[in-house]
């Protein structure tokens, strides 16, 4: 789809019991994105986040430095295939 794009991006530092996943659903909604944001068993957070380029870009600008008790170390992007089955965002368990 045109104007539209799908990433990942995993997020290292102080990620994890700071609300990271909480904040990041909370603008994703906002921004009309969906996805999913999940903990992952390195210490990292990851977002699969998909939308229209302009807020896909927002989130990304926001998920290196996340909300106020966040410390961001390392982001890493990579790009996916668009999935029209996607159609809300959540947080996932594991």
């Amino acid at each position: 789809m045109e104007n539209t794009r799908r990433i990942r991006i995993e997020v290292s530092g102080l990620v994890q019991g700071v609300f990271f996943r909480a904040a990041t659903e909370q603008l994703a909604v906002s921004l009309g994105l969906v996805g999913s944001v999940r903990n992952l068993a390195n210490g990292s957070v990851e977002i699969e986040v998909q939308g229209a380029n302009d807020p896909v870009e927002r989130l990304l600008a926001w998920a290196h430095h996340g909300p106020p008790s966040a410390r961001v170390d390392k982001v890493e992007v990579t790009q996916l295939e668009f999935d029209e089955t996607l159609l809300s965002f959540r947080i996932r368990r594991g």
